[in-house]
């Protein structure tokens, strides 16, 4: 390591994906920054990757949890045992480029109120196509924002750095500082929403969110979205109701109720009817029905139980 550089703490999870994970950390040989660390999380997978991450990558730190502890857990596992100056929040389904780590950094150098960069986030199977360049504010009305540059084809168009509303969660370089005073991820969300709840909270804080298009990864998700599972119905649905509770007025949460009840509901319960996914209709309104009963800040001192 080089002392002179902080240092970087890498932080990804594994959940029954022990291939992608070894894809994403053989790409990780590439980078260029001589001062970071790896932490692995695997979230209770039903292979332990032990024997083959101390035997493929002996220097990796991993951590087994004894459950699956979601995004939100398993990653604020990987935070309490990192000791770098930032934290590199990263999918383990993408591959960095050389000079990512580098890139990251650069902005933090030129204003000390940024507490967030993300890069520009490209899709793998489709590297001429922008998955992430920035994110607009979220419509406290409808629960809805929209990812600058989504699908749309790297002509330059999106080369400018610049802030943003929201960090993505695939990957997101964090300052140790903005950790310390707002807190890790929120783990009643579990996963979705997540990084949206935590880039609001951060703004809060005061601090920065920023894209930054001169550090590029790429992302092994679909550019066209596989068929939804009823889990992610759930978890999209309840999570959505969520943090408009946790980040609206109250004012504007009386209105985005209003568009729950005469919009969403209706509109999805008709999608899902005729979809004949009656499982998915079962779980979106067990999604509805979570958060009439469930205070909005809960579950945020989870105990972390780990094998090793």
């Amino acid at each position: 390591m080089d002392e002179k550089r902080p240092i970087i703490s890498i932080i990804i999870l594994n959940y029954n994906q022990i291939q992608v994970t070894c894809e994403f950390l053989e790409s990780t040989k590439k980078l260029t920054y001589p001062n970071y660390e790896i932490i692995l999380v695997d979230n209770a997978s039903k292979d332990d990757p032990t024997n083959t991450i101390r035997t493929k990558y002996p220097n990796v730190k991993l951590i087994v949890a004894e459950k699956n502890f979601g995004f939100t857990g398993g990653n604020n596992i990987g935070l309490l045992a990192a000791k770098g100056d930032y934290y590199f929040i990263v999918n383990n389904d993408t591959e960095v480029t050389a000079d990512l780590l580098e890139r990251l950094l650069e902005p933090f150098s030129k204003d000390n109120t940024i507490g967030v960069v993300s890069p520009k986030i490209k899709y793998y199977s489709n590297p001429d196509t922008i998955q992430y360049a920035g994110f607009s504010e979220m419509n406290p009305f409808t629960g809805r924002g929209k990812t600058t540059g989504g699908k749309k084809i790297d002509n330059g168009d999106y080369d400018t750095g610049g802030y943003t509303a929201y960090a993505h969660g695939a990957a997101m370089l964090v300052k140790r500082e903005v950790v310390e005073k707002v807190g890790m991820l929120p783990d009643i969300f579990f996963i979705y929403y997540e990084e949206l709840d935590w880039s609001a909270h951060i703004r809060r804080a005061g601090y920065k969110i920023y894209y930054q298009p001169k550090g590029v990864i790429y992302h092994k998700e679909s550019i066209t979205m596989g068929k939804e599972s009823s889990i992610k119905a759930y978890y999209h649905t309840r999570n959505r109701i969520l943090f408009m509770r946790r980040n609206t007025k109250t004012s504007q949460f009386f209105v985005f109720t209003l568009f729950l009840i005469f919009v969403i509901i209706p509109r999805s319960s008709f999608k899902y009817l005729v979809n004949g996914q009656f499982n998915h209709l079962k779980m979106f309104f067990q999604g509805v029905i979570w958060n009439l009963y469930k205070p909005k800040y809960s579950n945020q001192n989870l105990k972390y139980n780990i094998k090793s």
